[in-house]
């Protein structure tokens, strides 16, 4: 799902939209089209009760064709069959449906013949209430073309869009949207009732449609990136701390000398300060990769959760973090033994991206540094899960191959993440100095 640029609040253009078309918001039509089964029920009831008076009331009238005096004399049957019309053509058309065809035209959603899509329902989403399903004919435009025009169509409706896809067929277009209005809260703060119970699920954050998580055992590594201030080292901290609570061995790589990472974290982690110390670290959690290895072909299973269950032993997850990968991976300046050594990292970085999965050993890293030199692509194809915040477009490019991150984040954003797979959330914020 494409995620979405997150809307100014102080956005005039939608704004003003707003009041010119004060239908149009991403709320579900349902509510208000529930009032007008009532209305026609409460019109019968009045027309029943008084249709004698009409009825008197039109004797002397000269009528222009029988059509006409048949239905002055039969009030009530004339009205359940005109209003019963009326109301059914009213629910079946969508609120501002003129108006949501005006402004696609107004942005050139049209296609060669300038035919403009056409609402067909607005509905809530099941799963998630606060979200608007709006559903439109494509009239032959391709659902890429929508999605390069999602900002413009976010600010012609007024509204913030979380997904867009193809309904039954390609003919149909789904939006997924909630009002420009409801945009994320700026902090939202840990707490610990947000640990999840799940194996080794963390938590993220929060996003249009509910909490945001990644499942280590289905997405072992993650690679994070996000410029200075945008809150990357501590959704990092956030990761490590919620691991920790879950019984991984957590091990981190930081170049700065732990300056970022309180004492606490000094005492329940085991940190690596230069790159000797790193590449021995590394050479460790390869071998114990191997290890691990041998007691699953052993045993027949295929992951290390089968093999703690059948076998009742507690294999650790190991997290293998780094704050600032540049600061690890930079070559440049380096002597032939020091660029040695860091050719080796990286080549234990690799095993333990294509191979750490299944084995309980795991990579979180980091950087803001729009270098792509950096990170090899064999480590960086083995990494499903990136999330980016604040970015311009290379470091944008090199996390998530868009420049999505750079677009649809605020440059003021703080705390803003951008998913792999186009969710926009807001992390959590995790305050380490009482601790982890």
């Amino acid at each position: 799902m494409k995620a979405t640029k997150t809307p100014k609040k102080n956005d005039t253009t939608k704004i003003s939209l707003g009041r010119v078309h004060p239908r149009l918001d991403a709320t579900s039509d349902a509510p208000v089209k529930l009032i007008l089964p009532v209305l026609y029920i409460l019109g019968a009831v009045l027309i029943w009760n008084t249709q004698a008076e009409i009825a008197a009331s039109t004797e002397k009238i000269e009528y222009i064709s029988p059509i006409a005096e048949f239905a002055a004399r039969n009030i009530f049957a004339t009205y359940l069959i005109i209003a019963g019309i009326a109301v059914t053509i009213l629910i079946l058309t969508p609120i501002g449906k003129r108006s949501v065809q005006d402004q696609l035209k107004s942005i050139g959603l049209i296609n060669h013949s300038d035919a403009v899509p056409e609402l067909k329902s607005k509905r809530k989403d099941k799963k998630n209430p606060r979200i608007a399903i709006w559903e439109f004919t494509s009239q032959g435009i391709p659902l890429k073309v929508w999605k390069d025009k999602k900002e413009a169509i976010e600010t012609a409706l007024d509204i913030t869009i979380v997904k867009m896809k193809n309904g039954s067929g390609k003919s149909r277009v789904l939006i997924h949207a909630v009002p420009a209005v409801s945009d994320l809260p700026e902090m939202i703060k840990w707490k610990d009732k947000f640990l999840s119970k799940q194996s080794f699920m963390l938590n993220l954050g929060e996003s249009f449609t509910g909490p945001v998580t990644v499942d280590l055992a289905r997405v072992p590594h993650i690679l994070l990136g996000g410029a200075t201030g945008s809150g990357k080292s501590v959704l990092l901290k956030l990761l490590l701390m919620q691991a920790n609570k879950k019984g991984a061995n957590v091990c981190i790589a930081d170049f700065k000398g732990g300056v970022d990472f309180p004492p606490v974290w000094h005492k329940e982690c085991r940190m690596c300060f230069e790159e000797q110390s790193t590449l021995e670290l590394l050479t460790e959690l390869t071998e114990e990769l191997e290890r691990r290895k041998a007691l699953l072909k052993a045993s027949g299973l295929p992951n290390i959760d089968h093999y703690n269950a059948a076998t009742g032993e507690n294999l650790q997850r190991y997290i293998f973090a780094c704050d600032e990968l540049a600061e690890m991976l930079d070559k440049t300046g380096l002597t032939k033994d020091q660029k040695e050594i860091v050719a080796k990292i990286e080549s234990r970085l690799s095993v333990i991206a294509r191979q750490g999965r299944a084995f309980g050993i795991h990579l979180i890293l980091a950087t803001q540094r729009p270098d792509s030199t950096i990170l090899n692509g064999q480590i960086k194809n083995n990494i499903n899960c990136r999330i980016c915040g604040r970015a311009d477009n290379v470091l944008s490019m090199i996390i998530l191959d868009n420049t999505d991150a750079a677009d649809q984040i605020p440059e003021d954003a703080q705390g803003r993440f951008l998913l792999h797979d186009g969710t926009i959330f807001q992390a959590y914020w995790f305050d380490d100095t009482g601790g982890i």
